[in-house]
């Protein structure tokens, strides 16, 4: 071999030294932030839990923003009675130790549900409920695991008897929806209604309070760099700059509660064993044929008002499709995704990077190519979204 030709080799094998070492020194070095545009500032008032509206009156229940209902419904959300083993409750998936979730890949009641349990705080706030969006109101949603038999097993006239005939909660449902008479038309079906209402009334109260993301955002706002630098990290910072960025993450998980409350086939595998689920396909024909839904007998609304109902999205893009969950309170919540396929929010951002083809429908996600250490700065970010619940005292 040429001196030449040995020269050159070596300052090949020099310059791949190089890229190596400044391949390893981005995985363990953070870069220094860019200084966020007018455009970027906007898009994270859009996020700040400050920007979140106050939470409109449900026209469907007229007990909804009811104190002694959402009294009654706290009540009733851990009273095992109405399940048919009396162990389970609302409760009981719905853990408030857990952001009310349950840790558990799909919820365990009398026997196992189908899907994950989703967390319910700030869950008022989307006009659909379930992963699969096949209920359209907290109400109507909150009677559905009473009779599922393999949530509470229960049926709605043992759950009407306990209710009004109970002496800890028939003063309080007579005040609320008046003396239960059982000879009336289809009083077994309008009281089990009743009980749906008071249960929303408190589930309306079960909302995040800020996090260290949204001190991060005031700070911004206020000019005030002591405090941005006192709530995010700088590989935080670096994993919000890549949210609303590179990653494209906002396109679902936008607004204050970061979801769209819409639903979106992102190519999540089958849980083991199982064929793969079908979706918003399945659970919007199911909404719309529902007698407790919003233009239902039992509703407190006018049809008029059920627009949501009335013009929901419909189609063979819907198959696969799930609701997308907010990311406020990860934090020991997991696993993840409708039958919890992934028990951590690394695996979950390792698929979101991958995009693999879905194995029904069409995946709407696109390969990102992000780093691991990109991942892990989104990853980081997350974490700075948790915070403890808004107190209430009933």
């Amino acid at each position: 071999m040429s001196t030449d030709r040995k020269k050159a080799g070596k300052t090949i094998v020099a310059v791949l030294a190089i890229a190596a070492l400044a391949a390893a020194a981005w995985q363990i070095r953070p870069l220094s932030p860019a200084p966020w545009t007018k455009a970027e500032i906007d898009v994270l008032r859009s996020l700040w839990i400050t920007s979140l509206p106050p939470l409109a009156p449900d026209p469907t229940n007229a007990v909804a923003a009811n104190p002694r209902a959402a009294k009654l419904g706290q009540q009733l959300f851990f009273d095992t009675r109405m399940s048919a083993n009396g162990v389970v409750s609302c409760a009981s998936c719905h853990q408030p130790q857990r952001r009310f979730t349950d840790g558990l890949p799909k919820g365990q009641g009398v026997a196992s549900s189908k899907r994950n349990t989703r967390s319910i705080v700030g869950v008022a706030y989307s006009p659909w409920l379930y992963w699969d969006g096949r209920k359209d109101s907290l109400w109507s949603q909150a009677l559905a695991p009473l009779e599922d038999p393999n949530e509470h097993g229960s049926d709605r006239v043992k759950v009407v008897e306990l209710v009004t005939q109970s002496p800890e909660y028939r003063e309080d449902y007579e005040i609320l929806f008046g003396v239960f008479d059982p000879a009336a038309d289809g009083a077994i079906d309008t009281a089990f209604a009743n009980v749906g209402k008071a249960i929303a009334a408190f589930e309306r109260l079960l909302m995040p309070s800020p996090s260290r993301f949204d001190d991060y955002v005031e700070a911004l706002l206020d000019g005030n760099e002591d405090g941005q630098a006192a709530a995010l990290s700088t590989d935080e910072i670096l994993g919000l700059q890549l949210f609303i960025g590179e990653a494209g993450c906002t396109q679902c998980h936008n607004g204050p509660l970061l979801t769209n409350n819409e639903f979106h086939n992102t190519g999540v595998i089958s849980f083991p064993g199982e064929v793969p689920d079908k979706g918003r396909v399945a659970g919007v024909r199911e909404v719309l044929a529902d007698p407790f839904n919003c233009s239902g007998n039992h509703s407190d609304s006018a049809e008029a008002e059920c627009t949501e109902l009335r013009y929901a999205r419909t189609g063979a893009e819907l198959i696969g499709a799930f609701r997308t969950p907010s990311l406020r309170n990860l934090e020991n919540t997991e696993p993840y995704m409708h039958k919890g396929q992934f028990n951590t929010i690394a695996e979950t951002l390792r698929h979101y990077n991958e995009a693999p083809p879905a194995m029904i429908g069409h995946n709407e996600a696109k390969p990102l190519g992000l780093s691991r250490r990109q991942l892990q700065q989104i990853e980081a970010f997350l974490g700075s979204l948790a915070a403890p619940l808004a107190p209430q005292i009933l």
